[in-house]
């Protein structure tokens, strides 16, 4: 997941664009540490109620 699109330097952009797009997701949700990116992404499932691919696929999208 590190190679990820979405994820590092511009991750402060990616999060401001996900909250835009799904209004319920918080800063909490969306909270980013260098190797724990899976415990984000099943936050993210969890609370948006869609498969890690979907997310993925977002996330590179935005």
């Amino acid at each position: 997941m590190k190679d990820s699109p979405g994820f590092g330097r511009n991750w402060r952009e990616t999060k401001e664009k996900l909250k835009i797009k799904f209004k319920k997701l918080t800063d909490d949700d969306l909270l980013f540490v260098e190797g724990k990116q899976p415990e984000m992404i099943n936050r993210l499932q969890v609370k948006l109620g869609i498969s890690r691919e979907e997310i993925n696929k977002i996330i590179a999208n935005l």
